[in-house]
C-alpha cells in the first residue's frame, strides 16, 4: 500500500485514477486543438488575421434533386436570387417522378441563370446522385463549383459571396456549414447536436491543416480539381461519399479553407424520427472506413478516450477514497464546463440552440450509436436501399 497525506491508496485505485487523468488530458487537448477551431477562426477574422480575396469569380451552383418538387419550390428561388455578380444554378433532376420537371421548366422561364439536366428514370447505377453531379459538373460553365441540396435554404442573399471570398488562387476546397432547422422535440436536439459536433470536428481539423471531409449541403471546389481526381471514379461502387470522400482524397493543408460566417450557412429540414436519422447516419458512416488512415486514427482516438474517461471516472468513484473521488469529480466538472463553453459558443455563433443537460446524454449516446453501426449496421456501403441524401 502507498501512503500519502495520511490516506491509503491501493494500486488499482492509483491505476484507475491515472487512466482518468490521461483520458482527461487527451479530451482537453482535443477540444482546444480541434473543436475550438471555429472560435479561434472567428477571433482571427475579427483581428483581420485572415486574408480574403476581393475577386468574385464566376460560380456554378450545383443541386441534385430527386422527388424534391416541394423543396425546390420553396428554396430554389432563394438560391437563384443571390446577390452575386456572375453565377449560374444547375439543377439535376435525378429521375424524379413528382412535379420536379414541370416546376423546373416554369422556373427557367422566370430565372435566366437557371439551367437543368437530368438522370433518366430507372438508371441502373448504385449512386445516381454521383452520376447526376457528374452531369452537372460537366455542364457547368465555371471553374468554381458550389454544392448544396434541394432541401437547403441559404441563410442570406450573400451566401455565395461569403463562400467566394475564400476563392484564392491556391485554394481548391472551401468547407461550409450545413445546419438543420431547429424544431421541437428530443430527436431534433439530437440531430442538431450531432450535426454541430461533426462540423466543429471537420472544420476544426481543416483549420489546423488536417482536412478530412466536407458536407454536400455546403461545399465548394474547383471543376479542375474534380477532373484531376477522375471525378467519382474511385467511389462509384459506394452509394454515398460524393462529398466527404473527394475532400478526404484531395484536400491538403494548403489547398483547403473554411468559411464560418453566419451568412454562409445553409439550413435543411431534419429527419423527424429516430429511424430515418439512424439510417442516414448509417449511410454516412458506411464510407468513413474509406478515409485515409491518418483521418481514421484521429477520428477514432477521441471517442475511445471519451469512453475510457467515463469508465475510469465511474471506477474511481467505486474504488477510490475521499481524495480521489473529490479530485475525479473536479476533473469531470472541468471537462463538462469546457464542453459547455466551446460547444455552446460555437452553436450560438451559427445561430443554433444551447445544450446543457442534454450534452452529457448525447456525449455518451452518440459514440454508442456509431460503434453499433460500424459493428452491426444493417446497410452497407454498397447498399441500394434508401434515399441517397
Amino acid at each position: 500500500m502507498v501512503e500519502l497525506y495520511s490516506f491509503e491508496f491501493s494500486l488499482a485505485e492509483l491505476i484507475v485514477f491515472g487512466v482518468l487523468l490521461l483520458a482527461f488530458i487527451h479530451q482537453v487537448f482535443y477540444y482546444f486543438r480541434f473543436l475550438n477551431g471555429i472560435l479561434r477562426q472567428r477571433t482571427r477574422i475579427k483581428n483581420d488575421s485572415v486574408d480574403f480575396t476581393d475577386e468574385q469569380p464566376p460560380v456554378s451552383v450545383i443541386i441534385c434533386a430527386k422527388d424534391e418538387s416541394d423543396n425546390l419550390r420553396q428554396f430554389l428561388p432563394l438560391v437563384l436570387s443571390q446577390e452575386y455578380p456572375d453565377f449560374e444554378v444547375i439543377v439535376i433532376n435525378d429521375g424524379s417522378t413528382d412535379a420536379t420537371d414541370e416546376l423546373l421548366k416554369d422556373l427557367c422561364k422566370e430565372y435566366s441563370n437557371l439551367r437543368t439536366t437530368f438522370v433518366p428514370v430507372g438508371a441502373n447505377i448504385i449512386s445516381t446522385k454521383k452520376l447526376g453531379l457528374t452531369l452537372g459538373i460537366k455542364a457547368a460553365k465555371n471553374d468554381w463549383l458550389l454544392f448544396t441540396d434541394a432541401d437547403c435554404m441559404p441563410e442570406d442573399k450573400t451566401w455565395i459571396a461569403s463562400m467566394a471570398r475564400n476563392f484564392t488562387p491556391e485554394t481548391e476546397f472551401v468547407l461550409g456549414y450545413g445546419a438543420y432547422f431547429k424544431k421541437k422535440g428530443f430527436i431534433n436536439k439530437l440531430i442538431t447536436y450531432d450535426t454541430l459536433l461533426v462540423a466543429m470536428q471537420y472544420m476544426g481539423m481543416a483549420l489546423v491543416g488536417k482536412p478530412y471531409m466536407g458536407v454536400g449541403r455546403n461545399l465548394a471546389y474547383r471543376k479542375a480539381t474534380f477532373f484531376a481526381q477522375r471525378g467519382f471514379a474511385s467511389t462509384l461502387h459506394l452509394r454515398s461519399g460524393d462529398d466527404d470522400l473527394i475532400v478526404n482524397k484531395a484536400s491538403t493543408d494548403t489547398n483547403t479553407r473554411v468559411e464560418i460566417a453566419p451568412d454562409s450557412i445553409t439550413w435543411s429540414e431534419p429527419n423527424r424520427n429516430y429511424k430515418d436519422w439512424f439510417i442516414q447516419k448509417e449511410r454516412h458512416l458506411s464510407v468513413s472506413t474509406f478515409y485515409s488512415k491518418a483521418s481514421r486514427f484521429r477520428l477514432a482516438l477521441e471517442p475511445v478516450t471519451r469512453g475510457i474517461f467515463y469508465a475510469a471516472f465511474i471506477a474511481t468513484l467505486i474504488l477510490g477514497n475521499l481524495i480521489t473521488m473529490i479530485t475525479a469529480g473536479v476533473v469531470f466538472l472541468t471537462r463538462y464546463i469546457i464542453q459547455l463553453c466551446i460547444i455552446n459558443s460555437s452553436s450560438k455563433h451559427f445561430g443554433g440552440r444551447k445544450y446543457i443537460f442534454t450534452l452529457p446524454i448525447f456525449d455518451l449516446f452518440l459514440p454508442m450509436v456509431s460503434i453499433y453501426i460500424l459493428t452491426f449496421g444493417r446497410s452497407t456501403a454498397k447498399g441500394k436501399s434508401g434515399r441517397w441524401k
